[in-house]
C-alpha cells in the first residue's frame, strides 16, 4: 500500500488516478482514515463491516473513481471556496462511505438508512449523488471543477424544450398570419387545469366550447391554426442547458458524445454542452452529477454571518445540539414560518398537535406530510400521545417501527422488515421496495411467496405474514425515502434552531433572500412583527447594511440595496464611509462626506422617499423636493444639498492640495430648509411602497384595522385557492393600488383593479353590468369593503371557479353605518380618576354614530353593572381603538 501511495504522490494526487487502477485502494484508504474521525478509533464491528461491504460493492460495480471525484469537489467547496454544502439528499445519504468522506453529513447507521437503497448489488445501476450548494457558491464550485479537470473534460447537459399548448398556438398562428388579437384570445381560452385530465390541446378543445368552435370554424386560417397546432404540439422547439446536470469525463468529452457550446450566464465564458439530454446521457457510459443551488443554505450561511456580526458568536451549524429545547418548543408551537419545508399552515397545525420531542418525529412528519400518507398523520399523533395503542403484528417488528409508533412510514422500514421477517437479501429487499413503490405486479407476485416461505421458516404465522404483505402493498406506494427525509429534516432543524435561538439574525437572512417576492416578504414581515415581536424598521443611512440586518436592539433593519434606484455601489460607499468615520450627524454632514461619483440625484431621492434620511433630519421628507419661495435659488432642496456637499468636498480637496499644505477652506453656507406642506400619511406610505415595494412604517388600512378584523374572516391571499371556498359568500377589505380600463373588440368597456390587504394582493376583473355598477368605486387609494361569492363560471361543461363580486362599499361608510355598537368591558380597578378623564377625552374626540355601551365588573362583590351612553356616540377611529388596545381594555363590535 505504501508503494501505491508513493505512486499517487508522484502522479500529483488522487485526482489523476482514473488513469490507472488504484481508485479502489485509495478510496478504501481515505474512507478508513476519515471513519476514525466520524466513528472513533478503533471502529466498532458494525461500522467496520458496513464500510467493508460498501467498499466491496463500489469496487465490483466500478465506481471508486466517481466517489473520489465527488468527495474532491465537496471538500474543495467547504475548505477552499467557503461554500456551504448540504447534508445530502436522496438515497446517497444511505452510504456510510459517503458519510465518512464528507459527501453527506447524516450518519446512516444511526438512522437505519440503507446503502442498497443507493447501490443495489443485485441490480447494476449508476450512482446518483445530488449535491446542494448555497446559491452564491454553486458557480464557484463548477468553475473549480472545470479548472481542475479541464474544460475539455467537463460539460453541461442539453435540454430540449417542446411546444406546449399555448406556445404551439402562438407559433402556428404567427405562421398562418392569424391576427395577433385572435391568437391571444385562443391562448387565453386554454385553461390552466382540466379536472382529471392533463393539459393538451385536444383536451382543451373538448373542455372549452370556444376552442371547439375555432376548430370547426369556416375561416380556413382559424381552422388550420388549430389543425396544425394539434399536429405540432409536443415537438421540439428549442434547446437549453440543464440547470444543474454536469458531466465529468476521464477523456475529452468529444471522444464520448457530440457537443455544442453555450455561454455560461454566470461567467460569460463559453462552455461545452452535450447533445444528448439527461434521460439518455448515462446510456453512453457517462455519469451525470447534479450541482444544485439551495436557497436555504444561503439563508443559513447569511444568518450565521449575522450572528457573528451582532453577537460575536461563531456557530458551526453542522454541530448544533440536536436536542435543543428552544428549537423543539418552536416546532411544538407551530412557529415554523420561514423555516425549511415545515412552514405551510397545514404542517403548522399538525406540529401543534404532534408536539414533536425527538428528531425522529420531525423526520416522520417530513415523510408523512404529502398527498396520500397525510391521511395517516392523525393516527400517528394519537399513537404518540397514547390515545391509541401501538400494536405490532409481530413483536420483533418493534425494532424498526418503534420510532414511528408502529406505522410503516419509510421505504427503508419495508426493506429492513423483509429481511428480518422473510430472510430477504439486501438486494432483494431493494427490489421489493422498487416493485411496491412502482406497483410492479409481476415482480410482487414473484416476491410474495418467497417472503411468506421465508417468514414461516423463521417461525412466523403465515396468516400474519399475509396481513403484513397486504398492508405493505396498500401503503408502500406512499412510503417515503427515509434518507431524503432525514437529510432535509436536518436542514429544517438547522433553520428552526437559528430562528428559535437567534430570531432577528435569522429572519434578517430570510428577508434578504426573498426580496424578489413581495408577497412572501410581506408575510415574513408580518411574522416578525406579530408572531415574534420583532420590529422591522425602514432603511436608514446610519444603520442599514446592504441587505436586511439585525441591530443591537434585536430589531431588523431594511437593507439599503432593496431601495429602488439605489445601486449596490452607492450603498457600499455610504456604509464604508460610515464605518471609517462614524455615523452621519445630519443631512449636511452626509452630503459633505459621501462619494458623489457613485451617488447621484436619483439615488438621493430614492433614499429620501424610502425614509432613509429620517434619523438625520429634523424636517419632513416632503421638504427634500420643495423649493424655497423666499430664495432666488429655485432648485429643489435635495439638489441644493448635493451641490453644497460637492462644493464643500472640493474646497476641502483644494485646501489639502495647496502648495504649502496650509490652505484654508472657504466658509460655505448650507442651504436653508424650505417651507413646504407636509405629506399626509397616505402619500408617505405610497412612496414607501413605490421605492421599497411595500408599506413599512405603517399600513394604509391601519385606520380600519378593527373594522377589517371584525367584518372579514379571510384575506385576499385566500383567493389563490378557491376549491375550499366553493359556494361561500365572503367579505374582504383592502386598498385599491391600481386600476385599468379596457375595451373589447366589440367596443364594450370592462376593467380590472388590484387590491391589497395586510397579507397580499389580488386582481379583480369586472365586465358588463358588474363593471357599470362598481366603476364608481374603482379608483387608486380607495379603501374598499367588498362581498362576493365563490361559484362556477357560467360556461363550459366543467366550469372553473370564480370569485364574483356582489357589492363594493367604501370602508369609511362601513365604519360609519354598519358598525352599530362599541361595547367596552371594564373592572372596578380600572376606574382610576386618570383613566376616567382620559377615556372621556378619547370618547369626546371620537364622536360618531356607534352606540357606546360599557360593562363594569366588581370581582370582589360579584356584581356587574351595564351602562348605556345616551350622551355620546362614537366613531371607531384609529385613535380610540389604539387607546383601548394600549390599555389592554377588552371590547367588542356589533
Amino acid at each position: 500500500e505504501d508503494d501505491a501511495h508513493k505512486k499517487i504522490d508522484k502522479l500529483g494526487g488522487y485526482d489523476k488516478l482514473y488513469r490507472i487502477k488504484l481508485e479502489a485502494d485509495y478510496l478504501a484508504h481515505l474512507t478508513l482514515e476519515r471513519a476514525k474521525v466520524r466513528y472513533g478509533d478503533p471502529l466498532s464491528e458494525e461500522v467496520a463491516e458496513r464500510l467493508k461491504f460498501e467498499l466491496h460493492i463500489m469496487k465490483t460495480m466500478g465506481f471508486p473513481g466517481y466517489f473520489l471525484i465527488v468527495q474532491d469537489f465537496i471538500c474543495a467547496a467547504r475548505e477552499l471556496l467557503d461554500v456551504s454544502v448540504g447534508p445530502g439528499r436522496g438515497s446517497a445519504a444511505g452510504s456510510a462511505v459517503a458519510y465518512c468522506l464528507g459527501i453527506t453529513q447524516i450518519d446512516p447507521i444511526k438512522y437505519d438508512l440503507l446503502f442498497e437503497r443507493f447501490l443495489n448489488p443485485d441490480r447494476i445501476s449508476l450512482p446518483d449523488i445530488d449535491i446542494d450548494f448555497d446559491d452564491d457558491g454553486r458557480g464557484r464550485v463548477l468553475n473549480w471543477v472545470t479548472q481542475k479537470y479541464g474544460k475539455e473534460k467537463v460539460a453541461h447537459i442539453i435540454t430540449y424544450g417542446t411546444m406546449a399548448t399555448k406556445m404551439v398556438i402562438k407559433d402556428v398562428a404567427r405562421v398562418q398570419k392569424l391576427p395577433l388579437a385572435e391568437s391571444d384570445r385562443l391562448c387565453k381560452l386554454v385553461p390552466d387545469r382540466i379536472p382529471d385530465k392533463k393539459i393538451n390541446l385536444q383536451n382543451a378543445i373538448d373542455y372549452v366550447p370556444e376552442l371547439k368552435a375555432a376548430e370547426e370554424s369556416d375561416d380556413p386560417i382559424m381552422h388550420d391554426t388549430i389543425k396544425y397546432a394539434k399536429m405540432l404540439e409536443g415537438n421540439v422547439r428549442g434547446t437549453g442547458v440543464h440547470a444543474c446536470g454536469t458531466i465529468i469525463c476521464r477523456d475529452d468529452i468529444t471522444d464520448w458524445v457530440p457537443v455544442s457550446t453555450a455561454e455560461d450566464k454566470e461567467t460569460g465564458e463559453k462552455m461545452l454542452v452535450t447533445q444528448y439530454e439527461g434521460a439518455v446521457i448515462e446510456d453512453t457510459g457517462l455519469i451525470k452529477m447534479d450541482f444544485l443551488g439551495l436557497k436555504t443554505l444561503s439563508i443559513i450561511k447569511d444568518a450565521v454571518a449575522n450572528i457573528k456580526h451582532t453577537k460575536g458568536i461563531d456557530i458551526d451549524i453542522d454541530t448544533i445540539d440536536i436536542n435543543d429545547p428552544k428549537t423543539y418548543k418552536l416546532f411544538c408551537d407551530g412557529g415554523t414560518i420561514g423555516t425549511f419545508q415545515f412552514e405551510s399552515p397545514g404542517m403548522q397545525k399538525y406540529l401543534r398537535e404532534l408536539k414533536p420531542s425527538t428528531f425522529e418525529d420531525l423526520i416522520a412528519m417530513n415523510a408523512l406530510y404529502r398527498p396520500g400518507p397525510m391521511d395517516y398523520i392523525p393516527d400517528f399523533i394519537d399513537r404518540k400521545h397514547g390515545r391509541k395503542p401501538i400494536v405490532y403484528d409481530i413483536d420483533i417488528m418493534e425494532k424498526y417501527l418503534k420510532d414511528t409508533y408502529g406505522i410503516t412510514v419509510y421505504q427503508e422500514q419495508v426493506m429492513l422488515l423483509s429481511r428480518l421477517l422473510g430472510g430477504f437479501t439486501r438486494g432483494e429487499s431493494d427490489t421489493l421496495r422498487k416493485a411496491m413503490g412502482k406497483k410492479i405486479k409481476s415482480k410482487l407476485d414473484e416476491l410474495k411467496p418467497k417472503f411468506i416461505k421465508g417468514g414461516q421458516a423463521n417461525g412466523h404465522d403465515p396468516e400474519v405474514l399475509e396481513k403484513i404483505w397486504a398492508d405493505w402493498e396498500k401503503f408502500a406506494s406512499y412510503a417515503f425515502n427515509k434518507s431524503h427525509a432525514t437529510c432535509y429534516s436536518w436542514v429544517a432543524y438547522q433553520t428552526a434552531y437559528l430562528k428559535a435561538n437567534f430570531p432577528s439574525e435569522y429572519m434578517a437572512a430570510v428577508l434578504s433572500r426573498n426580496l424578489a417576492d413581495i408577497k412572501t416578504i410581506t408575510q415574513y414581515i408580518t411574522e416578525c412583527k406579530q408572531g415574534m415581536g420583532i420590529n422591522v424598521l425602514g432603511p436608514d443611512v446610519n444603520e442599514s447594511q446592504v441587505n436586511f440586518s439585525s441591530n443591537k436592539s434585536g430589531d431588523i433593519r431594511f437593507g439599503m440595496a432593496a431601495i429602488k434606484g439605489v445601486g449596490e455601489a452607492a450603498v457600499r460607499s455610504i456604509i464604508e464611509e460610515r464605518e471609517q468615520n462614524g455615523p452621519y450627524k445630519s443631512i449636511y454632514d452626509f452630503v459633505e462626506r459621501v462619494n458623489f461619483t457613485v451617488i447621484n440625484r436619483k439615488c438621493m431621492e430614492s433614499i429620501a422617499f424610502a425614509g432613509g434620511f429620517d434619523s438625520i433630519i429634523d424636517f419632513h421628507r416632503s421638504k427634500f423636493f420643495a423649493t424655497d419661495a423666499r430664495s432666488a435659488n429655485q432648485l429643489p432642496f435635495i439638489e441644493q444639498l448635493m451641490r453644497y456637499g460637492q462644493r464643500v468636498q472640493q474646497e476641502r480637496l483644494n485646501a489639502q492640495q495647496s502648495l504649502f499644505g496650509g490652505g484654508t477652506m472657504v466658509d460655505i453656507q448650507p442651504p436653508t430648509t424650505p417651507v413646504a406642506e407636509d405629506w399626509n400619511q397616505l402619500q408617505i406610505l405610497n412612496k414607501e411602497r413605490e421605492y421599497i415595494g411595500m408599506f413599512l412604517s405603517a399600513h394604509p388600512l391601519d385606520e380600519y384595522k378593527v373594522i377589517i378584523d371584525h367584518m372579514c374572516k379571510l384575506n385576499l391571499g385566500d383567493l389563490s385557492n378557491l376549491e375550499p371556498l366553493n359556494g361561500q359568500e365572503i367579505a374582504m377589505a383592502g386598498v385599491i393600488t391600481s386600476v385599468e380600463e379596457k375595451t373589447t373588440k366589440t367596443g364594450r368597456h370592462w376593467g380590472k383593479f388590484t387590491m391589497e390587504d395586510y397579507e397580499g394582493t389580488h386582481e379583480f376583473a369586472l365586465f358588463g353590468k358588474d363593471y357599470e355598477q362598481f366603476r364608481p368605486m374603482m379608483y387608486p387609494n380607495y379603501f374598499i369593503f367588498l362581498k362576493g361569492k365563490v361559484q362556477p363560471r357560467p360556461y363550459g361543461d366543467n366550469p372553473e371557479l370564480e370569485f364574483k363580486i356582489l357589492s363594493m362599499t367604501q370602508l369609511s361608510e362601513v365604519r360609519d353605518t354598519m358598525i352599530k355598537e362599541l361595547h367596552v368591558f371594564l373592572t372596578v380597578d380600572d376606574l382610576t380618576p386618570t383613566f376616567i378623564a382620559d377615556f372621556a377625552a378619547e370618547v369626546q374626540r371620537s364622536k360618531g354614530n356607534a352606540i357606546l355601551r360599557t360593562t363594569i365588573r366588581d370581582r370582589e362583590a360579584g356584581t356587574v353593572l351595564g351602562l348605556y351612553s345616551k350622551r355620546y356616540k362614537v366613531e371607531l377611529s384609529k385613535e380610540l381603538i389604539g387607546y383601548l388596545d394600549r390599555n389592554e381594555i377588552k371590547y367588542t363590535l356589533s
